[in-house]
């Protein structure tokens, strides 16, 4: 086998006009962020409902959801790269849609969570695939734009799910309806996908299932010292997210007495995500995936350093905690838009397989980060803002190595 060619910012394949493309993607990849992001104002329900006595052992319907999301990234990869996008895809979100009908008849805690898992694997689909898809029909710097326009998209499932959650509550309706809703929406945009997207792999690119071509594939993806270096920056920097997404709704309840306010700062605090990603896509052609990302990297290390003196001197308050969290995310969307596509840069000729082993790498790491964080919280902010910390710091050292030290260069 070839060895992967590096990515040119030239390459420019999409099927559809480029306003639909992006939004397809994202709508896509935004169904994993409704299916958790929408969870959060309801997890005291499901707690009372389910018999759930321990609070944080309410976080288990995020982390559930994040485990099954890693590991079926393994499988979605080599399947798409030898049957096609279209079918693979098609099938998991579909897929997607009956899961979430299936936690929302779950009668115990322990079948929501298998539910929740299995919701996880059926959205790994759009995670793995999509990039690869999107690798498919753009390269380089290119890429990177596409990443940051469909985050842009994306991120409004953080700043709409909850408030989607929160209004079914408050309506008066179940917990469970939440389920029925996003279920409804996945069906939306499998339809769309559909009907619009074609196949987007080269016939010539198809790879055989052989184990032996997959950990061949793998053993490219793991001697390349730029897609292991930024994947697990990726994972690094996803562990304290998680970690946020999974201790906010205590957060706003224990620490700051505001529980009603939820959907309001979360809201805020994921916007500057989608900012983030925007800036990128209008500079990144011109400034380079590099120098953005690892200035973004510098910035979230200092906000993060800074929210966590103010923690630990006692005086955060609602107000430090949604601007210093806001700094820190859009900080956060600067650098993840551009290390997905730094580590697919020389991954083309495999881009199913590298995204699965990546995706795998990134989730399951972030995943297990982000449940150590959750489930330190002690009433105060200060678990997770060590963790953010300590997560940045090791992130850069990451993308140092895997730069040769050479970090803010041009390209």
């Amino acid at each position: 086998m070839s060895e992967p060619h590096l990515a040119t910012d030239s390459a420019n394949r999409a099927p559809l006009r480029f306003g639909e493309f992006v939004t397809l993607i994202a709508s896509m990849m935004a169904l994993t962020a409704l299916g958790i992001d929408s969870m959060l104002p309801a997890l005291p329900a499901i707690g009372d409902s389910l018999g759930v006595a321990e609070p944080n052992h309410r976080q288990f319907v995020i982390t559930a959801f994040l485990l099954g999301f890693a590991i079926a990234q393994l499988v979605y990869g080599p399947l798409s790269d030898r049957f096609g996008r279209r079918p693979v895809l098609g099938i998991a979100l579909f897929s997607y849609a009956l899961t979430c009908a299936l936690a929302a008849i779950s009668g115990s805690f322990e079948l929501l969570l298998a539910s929740r898992f299995l919701m996880g694997t059926a959205a790994a689909g759009a995670r793995v695939v999509t990039v690869a898809l999107v690798r498919d029909c753009f390269a380089g710097r290119a890429m990177a734009r596409v990443m940051s326009l469909a985050f842009i998209v994306f991120m409004a499932a953080p700043i709409f799910a909850p408030a989607f959650g929160q209004g079914v509550l408050s309506a008066g309706g179940s917990w469970r309806m939440i389920f029925w809703g996003v279920g409804a929406v996945s069906l939306l945009v499998v339809a769309w996908f559909w009907l619009r997207m074609p196949e987007t792999l080269d016939p010539a690119n198809r790879q055989s299932l052989q184990p032996s071509r997959i950990l061949a594939d793998y053993g490219l993806v793991l001697r390349d010292r730029y897609a292991v270096g930024y994947t697990l920056a990726a994972a690094l920097l996803s562990g304290g997210l998680f970690g946020f997404i999974g201790s906010i709704q205590q957060i706003m309840d224990v620490v700051f007495g505001r529980p009603e306010l939820l959907t309001l700062i979360f809201a805020a605090v994921a916007s500057t995500m989608a900012i983030g990603s925007f800036l990128n896509s209008r500079i990144v052609m011109k400034i380079g995936t590099r120098r953005i990302s690892h200035t973004a990297l510098s910035a979230l290390i200092l906000f993060a350093a800074i929210h966590l003196a103010v923690a630990l001197s006692g005086h955060e308050n609602l107000w430090s905690f949604a601007i210093l969290q806001a700094l820190m995310m859009a900080s956060f969307g600067l650098a993840t838009s551009n290390f997905s596509a730094m580590a697919m840069e020389r991954m083309g000729e495999i881009a199913g397989t590298a995204s699965s082993l990546q995706g795998f790498v990134a989730t399951m790491g972030g995943a297990v980060i982000g449940a150590q964080i959750g489930q330190s919280f002690d009433g105060t902010t200060v678990p997770l803002y060590t963790g953010f910390v300590a997560m940045g710091v090791l992130a850069m050292v990451s993308v140092a190595v895997a730069e040769r030290g050479r970090l803010f260069r041009p390209s």
